[in-house]
């Protein structure tokens, strides 16, 4: 051990732009993160194509793709039959996490909020905190030791914005609280962090801010003033809230750097944030049309909801507004619930959508043999439904844009190998994001409709419902600081994969059966780096 209270200190901030980090990094509006990065090596990283929104994470710390470790969404196919269920009550992720490895090599460690990992059932050589203030709350909060909870909760409380920091609408005022609350989860985490790094003895001492995921899908419309839900007079309230959370993190950053010592220090986002995109909502009724799927019966409680969706669409906007927030958190199903039911008729659908995240959609193969019912046989048979496919989604047509609705149509398994290949959806459609996408609970339901047309499907009409402003994108950031890492900018992109292997390597540790690689800039001073 060195005199620091930890060998490698590890800082996430969840779902951060990189390119708001590297503005704001150019303009001073993040000075810690700046002083980092002029004496470290910076850089991008290449994210997880078709899948960078809900297995992120889980590849990270596997240092795995999801066709090796069976993650992509939090709510999964059930193998065998055609129900939707939480991943979270089955097998979760394939895959251990690169922190037991370290345990294994007698490395002391403390994971402290990485977002999607499950508690530890065995015994961890130091601590693990999970989902005190992180965006994704599937397991709720625990820790190893359990007494570490008691601790941390007599303490310091739980987070002020709640376990789930989604909701629709908000007033000016609410949308300036729920800013508050972020920063002063910030803080409070910032302390309770510091707390267990003075204790000593770390080798990996890692943790991640989700502060910055949260108001990224719940306030990029007033950050961006092109969003078409940007509300001035709630932005005079409510300022930048981006900035502000940003701007806060960069604070917890630099307090707990300097707290560190001479310790190795990398700051990372796995991936990325923008522009709401994409049309999921609208999925089924385009295969519907095409011929490929055929609408389940529809129940009571379908009915209902569709009952009060076309009333809510009736009313005037200013009778929409001041109920939108009541609407989406009692009325309109959230989509964990919406998830539960595939949807169509199996035994007359060649395919079915699969969430995937919003960003890019997944589409399932009701293959004979695998499916309870299946109707398309392996072979010459699927290759050419999948080229007829993608030619019919291609040529929809986005009307606000008057190009393509989807940009493209990948196969997964030209994308990923692995033995939980079969886990993934099929087919993945990757929704062009050449414009950003309101929502009905945002501004009076501004650019929240879409128009679809082509000659096989003739024109559907939908809306978005769901309140997000911001969407993920694949790409991160990082900065890396400490003995053998030369300052500059690494001109190429490793991947999301590479950062566990590095992390392990720089504490002198191999990860056995992964796909990541160490990224040799950071573990060797004389690679080629641009300064």
């Amino acid at each position: 051990m060195t005199g620091a209270p930890a060998r490698l200190l590890v800082l996430g901030i969840d779902a951060a732009s990189p390119e708001l980090l590297e503005t704001w990094i150019a303009d001073g509006t993040l000075p810690n993160l700046a002083a980092l990065a002029a004496r470290g090596l910076t850089g991008r990283t290449r994210g997880l194509d078709g899948f960078f929104v809900g297995s992120t994470w889980p590849s990270f710390y596997t240092a795995t793709n999801p066709a090796q470790h069976g993650f992509h969404y939090q709510s999964q196919l059930v193998p065998g039959t055609y129900r939707i269920a939480d991943r979270v009550r089955g097998a979760f992720v394939e895959r251990e996490p690169f922190w037991r490895v370290l345990h294994r090599a007698g490395q002391r460690v403390a994971v402290l909020d990485v977002p999607i990992a499950a508690p530890e059932r065995e015994p961890l050589n130091g601590v693990h905190v999970v989902e005190w203030g992180a965006h994704d709350g599937l397991f709720g909060f625990s820790t190893q030791p359990a007494k570490l909870g008691s601790w941390l909760e007599s303490k310091w409380g739980r987070h002020p914005a709640g376990a789930s920091c989604d909701g629709g609408a908000r007033s000016a005022r609410a949308y300036r609280d729920f800013v508050i609350a972020l920063e002063s989860g910030v803080e409070r985490k910032t302390a309770w962090t510091l707390d267990l790094l003075r204790r000593g003895g770390w080798d990996l001492f890692m943790q991640v801010f989700s502060e910055s995921h949260c108001v990224g899908h719940q306030c990029w419309h007033l950050h961006d003033r092109s969003h078409p839900a940007y509300d001035r007079a709630v932005s005079a309230v409510a300022g930048d809230p981006m900035r502000s959370v940003y701007r806060a993190i960069d604070r917890a950053i630099g307090e707990i750097v300097a707290a560190a010592g001479d310790a190795a220090c990398v700051v990372f986002t796995a991936h990325g944030m923008s522009h709401r995109y994409g049309a999921h909502f609208l999925l089924r009724d385009l295969l519907v049309a095409l011929g490929v799927a055929e609408r389940a019966s529809r129940t009571l409680r379908d009915r209902a909801h569709s009952w009060a969706a076309a009333a809510w669409h009736v009313l005037p906007r200013a009778v929409r507004g001041p109920l939108s927030a009541i609407r989406s958190r009692r009325i309109m199903p959230n989509a964990a619930q919406a998830a539960r039911r595939i949807g169509v008729a199996p035994g007359r659908s060649q395919c079915f959508p699969v969430s995937n995240g919003l960003a890019v959609s997944g589409i399932r193969l009701n293959l004979v043999g695998r499916e309870p019912h299946g109707t398309l046989r392996s072979g010459e048979a699927v290759e050419r439904f999948i080229e007829q496919l993608e030619s019919d989604l291609l040529t929809i047509v986005d009307d606000t844009t008057g190009g393509a609705l989807i940009s493209r149509l990948v196969r997964t398994r030209d994308l990923y190998r692995g033995d939980q290949l079969d886990a993934l959806p099929d087919l993945l459609v990757e929704w062009s994001d050449r414009t950003a996408m309101g929502s009905t609970a945002l501004a009076g339901g501004a650019g929240a409709r879409v128009i679809a047309r082509s000659p096989r499907i003739g024109t559907i009409v939908g809306a978005n419902e769901y309140g997000r402003s911001g969407e993920h994108r694949p790409g991160g950031w990082f900065v890396a600081v400490g003995p053998g890492v030369s300052a500059g900018r690494l001109q190429r992109e490793p991947s999301l994969l590479d950062l566990a292997p590095t992390f392990a390597g720089m504490l002198g540790v191999s990860l056995p059966n992964v796909e990541g690689m160490p990224i040799a800039e950071v573990l060797r001073a004389n690679a080629p780096i641009v300064r």
